[in-house]
């Protein structure tokens, strides 16, 4: 009952807050296009496990982040599955929250942003090329945030896979180091942010993105791309991805790949028998039977395709 309290005291239901860069307000915040009022933040919190402070503060913001990364996994199971993807607040809830499954970025990010709408940080919805370096950069396909505490504009990016667990200041040449795990921001003279993963002294690009605010269409469009394109990664073989104590673990196909902050990998093929319980026990996603031996077929037949 104290987080229902507190939530409908909010300042944004007041009017929309301060953008981060303090002009107009963040496209976004607040309920409107997101529809962020319909979210049960108490029921989120306790999905999350967090139990913790609630004023809209850079140690909160902290908390929530490393509390949501560790407990909501990246997967892509329902597009193996032929379900498809909705990125409706009451969808979003209904599977990460309500059935206690994970998602890719546009699923997490947006129900992580309405939870620190509700809150009352100034939130910016952005998206990101992955791999903006290369001689053909792809599209902007991931969703992250940019969010204000203390003064201070923050990186913050649940959706990444195995990727940050706790926000990084938007501060050229920031460089954090997460559990070992080392991540560097910088800004070129157009505009364009950088963040890097660097592993003995060497950064390597994750992805490049800019300040400018997106809308629930765009989501939209790119995770119809990202889900149906038969050159996207997530079409056509299970992905899941998450980080704990140290190590990372990432399920691609049935290649199960273990990460460690010094680079080291350890490598292993998942078998049949094995994969209901991995998922369970490595990524915290419990399928039903019927999900399971339905993903293990069509899995099957999509390899033997080539699909």
């Amino acid at each position: 009952m104290r987080i229902r309290t507190i939530a409908k005291s909010l300042p944004h239901q007041a009017g929309p807050a301060p953008a981060p860069d303090g002009g107009a307000a963040a496209a976004g915040s607040g309920g409107g296009e997101w529809e962020t009022e319909r979210l049960d933040l108490d029921s989120y919190l306790a999905r999350i496990g967090y139990h913790g402070d609630l004023a809209p503060t850079a140690a909160t913001l902290r908390a929530l982040h490393r509390a949501h990364s560790a407990a909501v996994p990246f997967e892509n199971l329902d597009i193996v599955l032929g379900r498809g993807i909705a990125l409706d607040l009451e969808a979003l809830q209904d599977k990460l929250v309500g059935r206690r499954r994970g998602g890719y970025c546009y699923e997490q990010s947006l129900l992580f942003a309405a939870a620190l709408d509700r809150l009352g940080y100034p939130v910016i919805r952005l998206a990101a090329r992955i791999h903006h370096s290369r001689a053909q950069p792809g599209p902007r396909g991931h969703m992250l945030l940019c969010v204000q505490a203390d003064g201070t504009r923050w990186l913050a990016d649940v959706g990444f896979g195995a990727g940050v667990e706790e926000p990084i200041p938007l501060v050229d040449g920031a460089t954090v180091s997460q559990d070992g795990w080392i991540y560097q921001l910088r800004l070129d003279a157009d505009g364009w942010w950088s963040l890097c993963s660097v592993t003995a002294g060497l950064p390597s690009d994750l992805y490049a993105f800019t300040l400018e605010p997106h809308h629930q269409v765009d989501y939209e469009m790119a995770s119809f791309y990202t889900s149906t394109h038969p050159h996207s990664p997530f079409v056509g073989r299970p992905v899941a991805m998450r980080t704990a104590a140290g190590a990372r673990h990432a399920l691609v196909g049935r290649k199960l790949t273990t990460s460690y902050p010094d680079g080291s990998r350890h490598h292993r093929t998942v078998d049949d028998t094995e994969l209901g319980e991995v998922l369970r026990e490595v990524f915290a996603i419990a399928l039903p039977p019927d999900d399971l031996a339905r993903l293990i077929t069509d899995t099957h037949q999509k390899e033997l395709t080539g699909a």
